[in-house]
């Protein structure tokens, strides 16, 4: 039983403030940088004194046999979700892409107030792509694209948006990489 309560069990910050309404099934996280909130399926305890929530099994309202058996998944979806706003309530969440390849370029186009950007890549035409107002986009390089803001979803999903429009090929390496991705070149047909 131990090891279940440490597992669905999360350290809370002394820098984040935790708000639980039972009645409306929210929880409210106040951190330094942002306040967010989540919409809960099953209860969860606040222990004040060493600063640790937990998730428990117990839903809100009487739930039928099948949705019984779901809800340890339910239970660890919580937990998960509650660690991320935690993550974004207290830190600007980031990630860095790196264009490879000769003439692959991205630009901002001016007037727009850093939301457009323009990719060159290897077509017979430019893409632009509208960044979203949470986030922020920054051009550091031609070849190297900065994206940050507050919501962990919403920055990786731009970035592999933006990553699927030239995926790495594994013969030359060439395309949008991440900047820690390593890449396994394959070996070339022999004549």
């Amino acid at each position: 039983m131990e090891n279940t309560t440490k597992k669905y069990s999360i350290k809370i910050p002394s820098n984040t403030t935790v708000i639980y309404c039972e009645k409306k099934k929210i929880i409210t996280l106040i951190g330094p940088l942002k306040q967010k909130s989540l919409k809960l399926k099953v209860k969860i305890a606040i222990m004040e004194i060493e600063r640790v929530l937990k998730v428990s099994a117990l839903p809100f309202s009487e739930i039928s046999n099948n949705e019984r058996k779901k809800i340890k998944a339910v239970q660890g979806t919580t937990l998960a979700l509650i660690k991320q706003l935690l993550i974004e309530t207290s830190a600007v969440l980031y990630q860095k892409l790196q264009f490879v390849g000769v003439g692959y370029r991205a630009f901002q186009v001016d007037n727009f107030e850093n939301k457009l950007l323009l990719f060159k890549l290897g077509y017979s035409h430019p893409l632009y792509f509208k960044v979203s107002d949470k986030l922020q986009i920054f051009c550091l390089k031609l070849t190297k694209l900065f994206i940050f803001g507050h919501s962990y979803q919403s920055v990786n999903q731009t970035s592999a948006l933006i990553r699927s429009y030239k995926k790495p090929e594994p013969y030359k390496g060439k395309g949008i990489l991440y900047v820690n991705e390593k890449i396994k070149l394959k070996e070339g047909k022999k004549v």
